[in-house]
């Protein structure tokens, strides 16, 4: 009697992999996202990257042979609306892991939430305190300000050799945050700012703080401001009032969504820039795939986004585990991991990034110029 031999094709072998993955309980993730309200583009973005990162990994077989399912929650673009969504997402129960927005104010304001469902929640926003204010379960998927404001301080005065600078933060967990770390930096080497003004976010008239920054006689203006939109408006009026010193900013003058708005008023600035196309292949490969999917240039909002569901999958197949605890443990173990926003190593307070890249604004071309790391171990 001759026994048959059966064959699958590799896409015979895929097509049957999906059906049992999708045939699995799903593991549950939760984000809140920017889906209305003035930051509602990035939140597009946001949601782009994430959605984008759950198809490959499904499409791969998904994670511990489940299928990841993404829910996301629209945050309003304000605290309480972000309160709102995370409370949303974790009062069933059946949440794994949770992924945050971009904006530090929102991520101060969900962090009890957060620390009381006990769930691990991979963030976007940059400041400082927000992986040490003693909350366990934040992790980071982007660099820090206390890298950013040593990035920039040592570009604008060690590379462009400029000693008279004014600083612009929004009054926001991020601004201040950012405006008091460039501060203690610029310090460091020696420099005293000549001007530091604050503002409200989505202010329309900046004129009041561009003549200042013209009184002050800087040679070089630094930003720190949280909202794209207030990008482009500070941008022309300060471009419209003479102002044409050396900018070098936080990543917001490099978003989409500010170049959009301000046009020509940009050409010629520098920002930092967590992500940058030509800075690794994985950045590079990562912007062709979002381009190709969905008709538009990656940046931050969705880079990190991607990153973090990557993240997250990552620390339950190396845990083998969907329990919180498990999963925080294996996060903090992650090292060497080359995401989309570069190499991950993460310490003991969930920050997985230790450095920026700097990049040129020319002519509508965002171009990369160096990296510099500040990783500490």
């Amino acid at each position: 009697m001759k026994t048959k031999i059966f064959s699958l094709s590799a896409a015979a072998l895929l097509a049957a992999l999906s059906i049992n993955v999708q045939a699995a309980d799903p593991i549950k993730f939760g984000m809140m996202a920017e889906s209305s309200g003035p930051n509602a583009e990035a939140g597009v973005y946001q949601n782009n990257g994430a959605k984008m990162a759950v198809e490959e990994i499904n499409a791969a077989g998904g994670v511990l042979g489940r299928p990841l399912e993404l829910r996301s929650e629209d945050n309003q673009s304000t605290n309480p609306g972000s309160v709102l969504a995370i409370s949303k997402l974790t009062s069933g129960g059946d949440m794994t892991a949770l992924i945050g927005s971009v904006r530090s104010t929102q991520i101060q304001a969900v962090s009890p939430t957060v620390a009381k469902a006990g769930l691990p929640m991979v963030v976007g926003g940059t400041d400082y305190s927000l992986t040490h204010v003693n909350n366990p379960w934040i992790f980071r998927a982007r660099p820090n300000d206390g890298y950013s404001a040593k990035v920039i301080a040592d570009y604008g005065v060690n590379t462009l050799k400029l000693k008279k600078w004014a600083i612009v933060h929004s009054t926001d967990a991020f601004g201040n945050g950012g405006k008091n770390n460039l501060v203690e930096a610029l310090k460091a080497l020696g420099v005293t700012p000549v001007s530091v003004q604050g503002f409200t976010s989505n202010s329309q008239d900046f004129t009041p703080i561009v003549l200042a920054i013209k009184q002050s006689g800087a040679d070089i203006v630094s930003t720190y401001i949280a909202n794209s939109p207030d990008v482009g408006i500070f941008a022309k009026q300060l471009r419209q009032l003479g102002v044409n010193t050396t900018w070098v900013g936080s990543p917001s003058l490099s978003t989409d969504t500010a170049m959009k708005l301000a046009g020509d008023a940009l050409y010629g600035t520098y920002s930092i820039a967590d992500y940058a196309i030509d800075s690794s292949p994985e950045t590079k490969t990562y912007s062709e795939k979002y381009k190709a999917k969905y008709k538009l240039e990656a940046d931050l909002y969705s880079a990190w986004a991607y990153d973090a569901v990557k993240l997250l999958a990552l620390a339950i197949t190396n845990s083998k585990s969907t329990k919180p605890e498990d999963i925080k443990k294996a996060l903090h173990e992650i090292q060497g991991y080359k995401g989309v926003e570069g190499t991950y190593n993460f310490d003991k307070n969930g920050d997985g990034l230790h450095g920026y890249n700097i990049v040129k604004n020319d002519k509508g071309n965002i171009v990369f110029v160096k990296h510099i790391d500040f990783a500490t171990k």
